[in-house]
């Protein structure tokens, strides 16, 4: 029986003649051709000439977006700790607007990185519409009646499609992206 957690090691071939001539006592061997240009591997091609540069934003020196980040950690975190000592209407604001500066600060740097063919973000891109939708709908029906939980259902039907529409769109536009990034082809 093979052993099955140990690595399997590589075999040799035996390695061609690199002249095309033959040598004295030799039979006449087949000339050795050139090696046509191998295909580059992905992550060879990820790593050329723009393929691994980040794609900077319109105000570059400056890490605003990171920074935005930052605060709304900051903001998140003291937040947390004010509704578990103040209850929610000292930390409402401060928790709202921490986790609003993160998420801004977020999908602007993965917006930036999906369009730009960088990094594929189509999942995360797609889910925010989806998911602002859904809050907005049963957030809105809950200010003018009680809402049922049977309402979630056509709901969560529409965040589906509106979900399928969005990552069909943008994983197409970020395949183009990647392709005009890497190879410089535009479709």
């Amino acid at each position: 029986m093979a052993k099955r957690n140990t690595p399997r090691r590589a075999r040799s071939r035996k390695q061609r003649p690199r002249g095309g001539g033959t040598q004295a006592g030799e039979a006449a061997a087949t000339p050795v051709k050139a090696p046509a240009q191998a295909r580059p591997r992905s992550r060879e091609r990820a790593a050329g000439a723009s393929g691994n540069e980040r794609p900077q934003a319109p105000w570059h020196p400056w890490p605003l977006s990171e920074l935005l980040i930052l605060v709304g950690a900051i903001g998140t975190i003291v937040g947390v700790s004010r509704l578990k000592h103040g209850g929610v209407a000292n930390a409402g604001p401060v928790l709202v607007a921490g986790i609003a500066a993160v998420a801004i600060g977020t999908l602007e740097v993965t917006l930036r990185e999906h369009l730009s063919g960088y990094r594929a973000h189509t999942l995360l891109l797609a889910l925010i519409p989806a998911i602002v939708l859904h809050t907005v709908v049963i957030v809105g029906l809950s200010a003018f009646i009680a809402v049922p939980r049977w309402v979630n259902i056509p709901v969560l039907a529409l965040d589906g499609a509106l979900f399928a529409f969005l990552y069909k769109l943008l994983r197409a536009r970020f395949l183009d992206a990647r392709r005009e990034r890497l190879y410089g082809v535009a479709r």
